[in-house]
């Protein structure tokens, strides 16, 4: 095919090749694009060399090609805990993966929260939270609750316009529910760390559960029963429809997201005025 090129006359030219916008990346481990991964696990037999030629062959069937156990550790008499340590040959196409959505609410400072709740409520906003179950693991519950907080941050303690009541660990949900009833909470905190044979999930769902059947008419979380908000490290494979709750909140999150998303989530009328004339003391 001919075409009229501009400044040249008429010539042959090809079709331009497309352009590569792929962003190809591999696993980083003693030099760049290496391929070397470290994972651990446990197998359910003695230790022992017999052991160790197991856990090279799963790690072979995994795509760990050459792999070496660096540590092999019994776990009772008929338990391994084993690192390997080898090479994988997938490749990621970084570009194509989708860039995660941007927090829906603005983060807010202590000030602009209590000035929030303030104007809108005109009495302090009641937190309750616990950890629910057997869970006996209060480190994620205090870091949001306690006034020593986490990462920096201060506590919802802190906050002069939110009361807290924290029920601390082992809590039925009996008893969470009777206390949120009795504190006419406007949210629910529930740290959950505890993740053997799902009880994370199991304990939430049956959390909210028991309080959509305690307010079978609300028509959403802080219209109608109070908002129901779920925070640990293993929550990150479903989704607040799978579990009947209104937040989930995974690993790293601060005392000062959590306070954000409440005034988003129960105050929208504040939300766009929050941050003017923050001027008060915190």
């Amino acid at each position: 095919m001919t075409v009229e090129t501009p400044g040249t006359g008429t010539g042959t030219q090809s079709p331009a090749e497309p352009a590569d916008t792929r962003q190809v990346i591999r696993p980083y481990g003693d030099t760049t694009g290496d391929g070397m991964v470290q994972m651990s696990f446990t197998l359910p037999v003695p230790a022992g060399k017999r052991a160790d030629a197991a856990a090279l062959q799963l790690a072979g069937k995994m795509g760990l090609d050459p792999a070496s156990v660096v540590h092999a550790k019994p776990m009772g008499p008929d338990f391994t805990f084993f690192i390997v340590y080898g090479k994988v040959r997938h490749l990621i196409d970084y570009a194509s993966i989708p860039v995660p959505e941007e927090r829906a609410y603005p983060l807010l400072t202590s000030q602009e929260v209590n000035q929030a709740i303030r104007g809108s409520l005109n009495r302090r906003l009641v937190v309750v939270g616990a950890c629910i179950g057997t869970d006996a693991h209060t480190v994620g519950i205090d870091a949001i609750l306690n006034v020593k907080g986490f990462a920096g941050e201060k506590g919802l303690e802190y906050y002069r316009e939110i009361q807290v009541v924290n029920m601390g660990a082992q809590v039925t949900v009996e008893e969470l529910v009777e206390r949120a009833k009795a504190e006419n909470a406007d949210a629910v905190l529930v740290s959950q760390v505890v993740t053997q044979r799902n009880a994370h999930l199991h304990n939430t769902k049956q959390m909210a559960g028991a309080f959509h059947a305690e307010y079978p008419t609300a028509v959403a979380g802080g219209m109608g029963r109070p908002l129901l908000v779920v925070g640990g490290p293993r929550f990150d494979t479903v989704t607040e429809a799978d579990l009947g709750v209104d937040r989930i909140f995974g690993k790293g999150t601060t005392p000062a997201e959590v306070a954000s998303y409440l005034v988003h989530a129960l105050l929208p009328a504040q939300n766009d005025g929050a941050t003017d004339g923050a001027t008060d003391d915190e």
